[in-house]
């Protein structure tokens, strides 16, 4: 505030720079003193009137911009309401955090996996498709060059640098849910004649500053740069010779040493009479210290322990460097009586060299291979054990465990930035990853495990508590036996799921999109069907029926949109442009602003990242506060005809010792 009194106390009279009195009767003069009024936005507030801009810096009541206008917020308000607008601010978003682990199945061939995808065709259980999302999204992160680097061909040519679209080092969001179809203008119109100037100024200025150099920082560096190339040439060459100066030096370090006795490089002959004269002793010190090990080499001073005058130890023996490879443990060492073994019980071993020859297998069955399945074992035992199957490790200084794994993959060698995805695109979908999912634990680091997963959805501030209820706490990690409950017989092969639980207030049931990686709420619509009386396919009717829809006034339609949660507000957005129209007017009410960085080249060769402001709805669905249990068979319904649960009758006579029988009750 000081600063800013001394800024503009030309401004402000001498008697009301230091006046604080809301009844101040000093008289009106001009360069003295002014009159008192209140403040115009009615705060309350009463100073004089040279105060006035002063006064707008503080006032309560004065119009500002959202704390948040940088970021996209198009907002005005009291600045009183600056701290209670941040919880329903659209461009306050949150990105969510929440991680899980998936770990690879033990045993791709057991029945109650393979039965999964042949019986669940349209995705109702809930668990397999968060699995399948999951392996989807683990195929696509999964790189054949960090596992198999062998097996990769050599690219000779670099490949070109690909132009990422969407987040920094991410891929853009795929929901559907930007309104203006991605673009850098609000609501998906074209852009404007006075947009088209400033992006053509924008380009002419990015050319200008490439070309422009500064000549005197060229300079400077090119002499400091010159100096150093110097000094190192003049540096290798004392190595060679500790006691004279190779005549055989370059001209230039040359000319640097016999002349030039003005300046004060380390290379000059009597520079250290030049800086003692011309430096104060402070000065002269730190000159030393920056310059010390440049002033040994040339000679211009002598080290604390010259290399002539160092003590010898006389022929010394290399030692090697221990390590978990080369240790021997010494002759004195004795190991502790549990780690003692009796040998005499100890069969004859021999050591021989085996292969895959040996298991009495043809060529054919040795090398087909699951390629993916065999991809995940390695990822797994490299997080799981620290190092790949295929690499010797040591494990302390007694005991190395020598690797012996070796692969076989058909579609070998790979190109250099082939992942997993690209191998299996082809082949029939199958089930590797568990549907049970795991918590994050200590002993994994998320930012470089190949089986964690993130949520990573954006939501506003005041929806993220809503999403993190519903979704995670509620949902997810409620799907083993809680939310969702398989049959007891599922490790035979029975793929029954029974959902338990469902919304008390809304009359819907949950689904999941892998698309989207996101749940939402399917309603149970119970009505009258709509026909058009005349005979035809049915995608007809159904097309006529969506155009009844949008044949509704426009004021009509922006009302039942009001009635939708964001989720549907995105999906409905994607229908037609009259749709996406009626969903920008909740944009400002229901939707939030995110930060798109876009890579933009120019027409001189050059590019820049740009960053842009883009509306859209998040993929929150409608809050439930309040779960039930549902109204669906129970499970003893369901055991009665289940094809694996399998009575055995007893129908043989077993015979009982009645002696023994008699004798126990009597006892």
């Amino acid at each position: 505030m000081s600063y800013y009194r001394n800024f503009k106390a030309s401004k402000l009279h001498a008697h009301c720079e230091s006046c604080y009195s809301r009844r101040c009767r000093a008289p009106v003069e001009i360069s003295v003193s002014c009159v008192i009024i209140s403040c115009r936005a009615l705060c309350g507030a009463t100073f004089h009137l040279c105060k006035e801009e002063e006064h707008t810096l503080l006032c309560p009541n004065e119009k500002v911009p959202c704390l948040n206008a940088q970021f996209g917020c198009p907002f005005r308000m009291c600045r009183s309401k600056q701290a209670k607008h941040l919880e329903v601010c659209p461009a306050s978003v949150i990105c969510c955090s929440m991680e899980w682990n998936r770990w690879p199945l033990e045993d791709i061939q057991n029945d109650f996996y393979i039965n999964l995808l042949k019986d669940d065709k349209e995705g109702e259980a809930l668990d397999l498709s968060m699995a399948i999302r999951d392996q989807r999204y683990l195929c696509n992160r999964i790189k054949m060059k960090s596992l198999f680097p062998e097996l990769v061909e050599e690219d000779d040519e670099p490949l070109p640098p690909e132009e990422e679209e969407g987040a920094v080092g991410g891929k853009p969001y795929s929901n559907g849910a930007e309104v203006n179809g991605g673009s850098d203008y609000p609501f998906g119109k074209g852009p404007t004649p006075a947009t088209q100037k400033e992006n053509i100024q924008e380009e002419k200025v990015a050319a200008a500053e490439e070309r422009t150099l500064d000549r005197d920082k060229y300079d400077r560096y090119e002499m400091m740069f010159s100096m150093e190339r110097g000094g190192c040439k003049q540096a290798s060459i004392q190595n060679q010779d500790d006691k004279t100066v190779s005549k055989g030096s370059s001209k230039e370090s040359e000319q640097n040493a016999v002349g030039g006795s003005v300046g004060h490089a380390p290379w000059q002959r009597g520079v250290l009479e030049r800086v003692g004269q011309d430096m104060t002793a402070q000065e002269y010190n730190m000159y030393i210290v920056h310059n010390g090990r440049m002033l040994i080499s040339f000679g211009q001073m002598a080290a604390c322990t010259p290399r002539e005058k160092d003590f010898v130890y006389g022929n010394l023996e290399p030692i090697p460097v221990m390590t978990l490879y080369n240790y021997k443990p010494p002759i004195s060492y004795r190991g502790k009586r549990i780690h003692k073994k009796d040998y005499s019980k100890i069969p004859d071993t021999e050591h021989k060299y085996t292969d895959t020859s040996d298991l009495g297998l043809s060529e054919e069955d040795i090398h087909v291979t699951d390629e993916m399945y065999a991809t995940l074992l390695c990822c797994a035992e490299k997080e799981v054990r620290g190092h790949k199957i295929c690499e010797t490790v040591g494990i302390d200084g007694n005991f190395v465990d020598i690797a012996t794994q070796t692969y076989s993959y058909p579609t070998a060698p790979f190109q250099p930035d082939t992942s997993l995805a690209d191998i299996t695109a082809d082949k029939e979908l199958k089930l590797y990853v568990q549907t049970v999912t795991e918590s994050i634990t200590s002993r994994h680091d998320t930012t470089s495990c190949t089986f964690t997963f993130r949520c990573g959805h954006p939501f506003r501030r005041d929806e993220y508590p809503y999403h993190y209820k519903n979704v995670h706490a509620d949902i997810q990690f409620s799907l083993e036996g809680w939310f969702e409950q398989r049959c007891p017989l599922a490790y035979l092969g029975c793929t029954y799921v029974r959902k338990n639980i469902c919304p008390l207030a809304q009359k819907a049931t949950i689904s999941y999109h892998q698309n989207l990686s996101t749940f939402s709420l399917k309603p149970q619509v119970c009505g009258p069907v709509i026909t058009t009386g005349e005979p035809g396919p049915p995608q007809a009717k159904q097309a006529k029926y969506e155009d009844s829809l949008g044949n509704l006034p426009y004021e009509v339609l922006c009302h039942i949109a009001s009635f939708l949660d964001c989720f549907t507000l995105s999906q409905l957005a994607l229908v037609s442009q009259l749709f996406r129209d009626v969903c920008a007017t909740h944009l400002q009410e229901r939707g939030m602003v995110s930060l798109k960085w876009r890579k933009k080249s120019y027409s001189h060769g050059g590019s820049r990242w740009k960053c842009s402001k883009v509306w859209e709805f998040s993929n929150l669905f409608s809050k439930v506060d309040r779960w039930c249990l549902g109204d669906e068979p129970s499970m003893s319904d369901h055991l009665k005809v289940c094809p694996f649960y399998q009575r055995e009758m007893k129908t043989e006579r077993i015979a009982v010792m009645l002696k023994d029988w008699k004798k126990n009750q009597l006892n």
